[in-house]
């Protein structure tokens, strides 16, 4: 309570973000956790949690009021008009000061616990932090033991601090080649298997850039690149991809870090994939984010706005680059993937490649393996990233958001393929940026031990479990596609309404903002038309066998009814079907 100059305002404005001159008044109140405002018009209160703010602003001073704007990442945003100025700069102070712990024991997750409701049971507090382990998981894989193999070098995190424990690395490669190559890559973060094909041996290896510099080599990176390219018999070179724009990674060389050089790698095939750096993606969804706010009932300003942030570019520009290594991983080549520390492309493109070569990861068990996995054991900067604390605003970048856009947009072009909805990617996003839950809180596994998350915080794979009935797809083939391939041409990347504008227009406490609007199924007309052909085509397979069923009984009772025996089996409604019955 110590940072709430103000815990209850009245007569406060929630204004219509159409109309600022529509509006509804109730009382605002500001508690450790939650925002909330109470209208006596509405049945309805709106709550708004404090991490979900990513920027307060306190507004000129009108002759009105003094407004107060709130934006979140959830992509929420609510102007609230309060009638004294110093009210108002007491509720800007609160917000700003509790949207932004000093320390990770300030976030919400520390101080959140969880109660039973008529739809759930209470929620066990260990539920959900032991449903991942990745050793089952390689083993779930069929990682070959022959070639593959668990390394106990970073048991103290004294390799790479911001890797799992438990590195598979190939069994080919001695602890010094493999500490060696460490070395040799930005902080330390060596390459290192994710995920293998068991049906053709093939590796999909992650890493950081090297410390080449312009000059700069290391045998011991050399011959470890090699020791996986020897891992997969049945291949003769890997690619080596570089999710950066050229370059972006020539700057980097010429400050000490940047590609493999070819000359040093043989066997190898160097590709480029050109994904912007989370500066150029921050200021992108800032523009997205503006476009969406710009109320104009023209189509071509929101087209305009949306054209001009280059986000679905984006989303694009991650597709195809997960698209090229799922489609080699597929034919059979080993691939290792970098950006320039690992940590965000990296994880971008090897969890979406893996999406789409593996139907397991398409389930809602298997999608938190992907995530647990890629962006948690694999040290993604979730605090960094997504602002859990008052940091440098220079390292927050929506990197998770685009990998849940991109899953989204595979999950509209094969609606059939996944076991989860769209709620389900909905409910991920919003927790990633609650801190309800201790899952995302911290920048790599070997943090999350020390803040003792799960001893002293709930998983949001429990609760998920807990809640999982609302999340499944009915259009889900459990035993329908198995390798995806979706289109990335121009027209079928698409602008994801659900998320970004769920609090639009006007179903809420002051004609906009507080409800999101239900994220609908998402289909396209083409795969709607598929999914109806094959429903339709079933349906007349089983009418035609329906068909010879009552042929062959109308057969049998012709031949029958002259005894009188098809009387002892078959009722009279059965019977007048072939004309010898009698009604009543």
């Amino acid at each position: 309570m110590e940072h709430i100059a103000t815990p209850k305002v009245e007569n406060v404005h929630l204004l219509n973000p159409v109309n600022l001159r529509d509006s509804r008044v109730g009382t605002l109140y500001i508690t450790t956790t939650h925002l909330i405002f109470a209208s006596p018009e509405e049945k309805e209160e709106l709550w708004i949690l404090h991490m979900h703010m990513s920027s307060v602003e306190k507004l000129p001073l009108t002759t009105a009021g003094s407004p107060v704007r709130i934006q979140c990442h959830n992509f929420r945003v609510v102007t609230f008009r309060v009638g004294r100025d110093r009210e108002a700069q007491d509720i800007y102070s609160s917000l700003s000061r509790l949207s932004r712990p000093q320390s990770v024991e300030e976030l919400y997750c520390f101080q959140y616990r969880a109660s039973s409701s008529n739809k759930s049971p209470e929620l066990p507090q260990p539920t959900g932090w032991n449903f991942f382990e990745i050793s089952a998981e390689f083993s779930r894989q069929g990682a070959d033991s022959q070639h593959w193999t668990l390394t106990t070098l970073n048991n103290d995190y004294s390799l790479c601090p911001t890797y799992p424990k438990q590195l598979m690395v190939p069994s080919s490669a001695q602890p010094s080649l493999v500490q060696g190559c460490a070395k040799f890559r930005s902080k330390g973060r060596l390459p290192v298997l994710t995920y293998y094909h068991t049906s053709n041996g093939a590796a999909l290896v992650r890493c950081a850039q090297p410390l080449s510099g312009l000059k700069g080599r290391s045998p011991e990176d050399e011959a470890y690149i090699n020791c996986i390219l020897k891992s997969n018999p049945k291949s003769d070179y890997l690619y080596i991809v570089d999710t950066r724009p050229k370059m972006n990674a020539m700057y980097n060389r010429a400050a000490g870090k940047g590609y493999e050089a070819e000359a040093f790698y043989p066997n190898t095939k160097f590709v480029f994939k050109g994904i912007e750096n989370i500066h150029v993606m921050r200021d992108s969804l800032a523009k997205l984010v503006d476009a969406c706010e710009t109320k104009s009932e023209t189509m071509e300003t929101f087209l305009q706005g949306l054209d001009a942030s280059g986000y679905l570019k984006h989303v694009k520009a991650v597709m195809e680059a997960s698209i090229f290594i799922a489609e080699a991983i597929q034919c059979g080549t080993s691939v290792i993937v970098h950006c320039s520390d690992g940590w965000d492309r990296t994880s971008q493109t090897c969890a979406l490649a893996q999406l789409l070569i593996d139907p397991f990861y398409r389930t809602i068990q298997g999608f938190q393996a992907l995530i647990e996995k890629e962006w948690l054991s694999f040290g993604h900067k979730f605090t960094d990233r997504c602002g859990f604390l008052d940091g440098d605003p220079r390292e927050v970048s929506p990197i998770m958001s685009q990998f849940l856009d991109a899953t989204w947009q595979v999950l509209t072009q094969f609606p059939e393929a996944f076991q989860f909805n769209a709620d389900y990617l909905l409910a991920i996003h919003d927790h990633v940026y609650s801190c309800q839950f201790g899952t995302f809180v911290g920048n790599c596994q070997r943090e999350r031990l020390e803040y003792k998350l799960a001893e002293k915080t709930y998983s949001l794979w429990g609760h998920l479990t807990n809640t999982a009935d609302q999340y499944i797809n009915r259009l889900y083939e459990p035993n329908g596609a198995g390798v995806l391939s979706p289109s990335v041409m121009p027209q079928d990347i698409l602008f994801w309404t659900g998320l970004y504008c769920r609090y639009d227009l006007g179903k809420s406490v002051a004609n906009g903002g507080s409800g999101p609007k239900k994220d609908a199924p998402v289909i396209s007309l083409l795969n709607l038309a598929q999914v109806t052909s094959t429903s339709t085509q079933s349906l007349e397979d089983t009418a035609k066998h329906l068909s010879k069923q009552v042929n062959g009984l109308k057969s049998l009772i012709s031949n029958s009814k002259a005894t009188g025996a098809v009387k002892k089996f078959l009722p009279s409604v059965v019977t007048n079907m072939t004309g010898g019955g009698g009604g009543s």
